[in-house]
């Protein structure tokens, strides 16, 4: 069985913890990093690395022909991971901002994922396993940006699962909540672009969001290593059966409860104390 698996957003990580686990585990991994010393790096470190700028159509494709090249067309999997997240209340977020979360999250995802479909239609099997989010299904304050970019995700993929159906391409959603990365770190960086907590109504609460994001560790005592991922994204790629969802870590299974059963206000009573 061919088992080539593209891989995004692999420098630091859930990528990068699920690159090096399946490698191991013997999978063909094709890893890619937005940066070109990450890519060198992660050669060095004895995977197949390639570069590849969700943000930037051309670097897609060029990175989709590279994968045709190393796999002789046989690409088997697809792990769409590489995101960030953009802090900021919607009111003080620019379009521009907003424009460019959905270019790396959602709209680069788009590009690769249609470019290697084919690929996987003519070689009679795929696989292709989009890691999202709890923010895919319920939203916090603060979080509208990288909100919208993983609900947009999921619907798309719900949508495309559908139009799926009959060929031999199954695709998954991973829904992680707290999970232990650089996420805090590059949003960080994002919301220094954009946000100037000082002319905001939600100075304080920025001033809240920043010690946050300044931290090196999660506060919530429910967040996971990166390996929590590994397991349901080897089940996504191996099993005859793959589960359409899988809710990783405590916070996400509870959140996908109470998005079922609680009215939508009470909901926003007690998403509301969230941010």
């Amino acid at each position: 069985m061919n088992n080539a698996v593209l891989m995004t957003g692999c420098s630091s990580g859930i990528g990068y913890v699920c690159a090096h686990a399946l490698a191991k585990q013997g999978f063909n991994v094709i890893a890619s990093c937005r940066k070109q010393e990450d890519v060198a790096q992660l050669k060095a470190e004895g995977l197949t690395c390639i570069h590849l700028d969700l943000a930037d159509e051309t670097s897609i494709l060029k990175a989709v022909e590279e994968v045709k090249s190393l796999t002789g067309g046989k690409l088997f999997g697809l792990f769409n991971n590489g995101a960030y997240g953009q802090p900021g209340a919607l009111e003080d977020l620019p379009t521009d901002a907003l424009r460019k979360q959905f270019e790396t999250n959602f709209f680069g995802w788009h590009t690769l994922t249609q470019a290697v479909i084919p690929m996987m239609r003519e070689n009679g099997k795929g696989r292709i396993v989009q890691n999202s989010s709890v923010l895919g299904f319920v939203a916090l304050k603060f979080r509208g940006a990288y909100n919208a970019s993983k609900f947009a995700v999921e619907g798309w993929t719900d949508t495309i699962r559908l139009e799926l159906e009959g060929t031999p391409i199954k695709i998954s959603l991973i829904e992680p909540g707290p999970i232990e990365s650089r996420f805090r770190a590059n949003a960080l960086n994002a919301f220094f672009r954009y946000i100037n907590p000082e002319s905001s109504r939600f100075k304080n609460d920025y001033l809240s969001q920043q010690a946050r994001l300044e931290s090196e560790h999660s506060s919530n005592k429910y967040t996971l290593p990166a390996d929590a991922i590994v397991e349901p994204l080897v089940h996504a790629l191996t099993s005859a059966n793959p589960k359409i969802r899988y809710r990783v870590t405590k916070p996400t299974q509870y959140m996908a409860l109470c998005k079922r059963l609680l009215p939508a206000k009470t909901l926003d009573r007690l998403l509301a104390k969230g941010g």
